[in-house]
């Protein structure tokens, strides 16, 4: 199993690695479900205030990715969001190169979708790029994406973390005003947005600083080849190196979409679909769909008269002799519900051959008896199974047959002493009779002097 966090949240395996922590898969273990956990790389104190701006960032829209928890253990930190597993749109690109014009359309709608929401909120992105956007796993079913990594994310109006002079971002996803140090405003997301749109049309990295001095020199150029015309209008009017001549929001932009996708021809027989493939894979060894699985214990099948193995209850999976036990092994000691050991039970004896005499049972010794040598054992009887000569006796519970019953001892024979009747508490009788007559005495004085009064 893998370690837990803050008591809450098992980290399994990793799945992704950023500028700022690693992505886990983890298990929480209060909701019951799998979530994606950011662990914090860093923990000076520039990196936790993204943290905390980060973490504070609550959207719920089906496009965005949001993080929906956070826990602190000591010096680290991290917050949990959803587990997308369709890995981001660099992986698809670098799954099948230059995307269909429709099924772009059908991405970027869905990302102008979950932006306008973010911008509704007053926050600014300022890191779009296709590593940020990522997909779910549905195969070759209708695609679902999700915005993520709001790390340099700021609402508008609020203190910057950085100096004025420094950019913060991915290079080749800025806007110019960006690289001016501009203020972040919305429009530096939308063109982003026409730079990965770019990326998923063509299959490679547009050159965002040669296309910014095309469109100063020469106006808005022609449409790329292969690219419909309609579609690179939407485009052409996110890409403008001027903010104020660019889409001013992200519902502009996407009503324009709307209205090119209309005027895109219909895809042929011949087109290949494109399928989103689960980029994390299977759970790790030990968990399963609900959860960390637990290895269920192989139950005892022990051989009658073994109660050590039966109350032990488990066993491994070994050769097993004689008494349910690994051959060559000793008896288990088990303990009771009260922390005693049991004693594995005696062999059983085997039954008396015909006209043999039964067997005598010699009776329990109290443990106040004397010990064996000091009892004088009478003459030992005759027996028809005698002992080879050398071979010395042993004692009744060693032997698996026993001898038979000795005679009754003679008179003068010693026997064990008799334990002493056990006395009762309190002082003998000597003293307790005249005692109690004294007090009787002194009572009886007592009401006498009360009725004299």
């Amino acid at each position: 199993m893998g370690e837990v966090f803050a008591g809450r949240y098992e980290l399994i395996d990793p799945i992704g690695r950023g500028g700022a922590g690693a992505v886990w898969r983890a298990w929480d273990h209060r909701r019951r479900r799998y979530v994606a956990a950011k662990v914090l790389l860093q923990s000076d104190a520039h990196t936790l205030l993204r943290f905390v701006r980060e973490q504070a960032l609550r959207i719920e829209h089906p496009h965005v990715l949001a993080p929906a928890s956070w826990a602190a253990d000591d010096d680290k930190v991290l917050f949990t969001m959803d587990v997308v597993s369709g890995g981001s749109l660099a992986h698809l690109v670098g799954d099948y190169g230059a995307l269909p014009p429709r099924f772009v359309c059908l991405l970027l709608d869905q990302l102008l979708s979950g932006l306008s929401t973010v911008h509704a909120e007053g926050v600014v992105h300022r890191d779009i790029k296709p590593a940020n956007i990522l997909l779910e796993a549905t195969g070759t079913g209708r695609p679902h994406l999700r915005l993520s990594d709001f790390g340099i994310s700021m609402r508008k109006g609020e203190p910057r973390l950085t100096e004025t002079n420094y950019v913060v971002g991915t290079p080749g996803y800025f806007a110019p005003e960006q690289m001016m140090g501009a203020e972040p405003d919305f429009p530096a997301d939308l063109f982003a947005v026409g730079l990965v749109a770019l990326y998923l049309l063509q299959g490679k990295k547009p050159d965002a600083q040669a296309l910014i001095e095309h469109f100063a020199a020469h106006g808005t150029p022609g449409a790329p080849q292969g690219m419909p015309e309609p579609l690179w209008q939407v485009l052409a009017g996110l890409l403008q190196p001027d903010p104020h001549a660019r889409f001013r929001t992200a519902t502009g932009a996407r009503k324009a979409l709307a209205a090119a996708v209309e005027m895109l021809p219909e895809p042929g027989p011949d087109d290949e679909p494109v399928e989103v493939f689960d980029q994390i894979g299977p759970l790790p060894a030990g968990f399963g769909p609900d959860g960390p699985v637990s290895v269920p214990r192989t139950p005892v099948t022990s051989a009658p008269g073994d109660a050590s193995a039966a109350t032990a209850g488990l066993v491994s999976q070994q050769p097993h002799g004689a008494g349910g036990r690994p051959e060559g092994t000793a008896p288990p000691v088990s303990m009771s519900e009260t922390g005693s050991f049991h004693l594995a039970p005696p062999p059983p004896r085997p039954a008396p051959l015909p006209g043999q005499a039964q067997p005598h049972t010699p009776a329990p010794v109290p443990s106040f008896a004397a010990p064996d040598h000091a009892v004088a054992p009478g003459p030992a009887p005759a027996s028809p199974a005698q002992a080879p000569p050398g071979t010395a006796s042993t004692h009744a519970y060693t032997d698996p047959y026993p001898p038979a019953a000795a005679p009754p001892q003679a008179p003068h024979a010693m026997t064990a002493p008799q334990a002493a009747p056990r006395r009762r508490p309190g002082p003998p009788r000597a003293v307790a009779v005249p005692v109690l007559v004294v007090a009787l005495i002194c009572f009886a004085v007592g009401i006498w002097a009360l009725t004299q009064t």
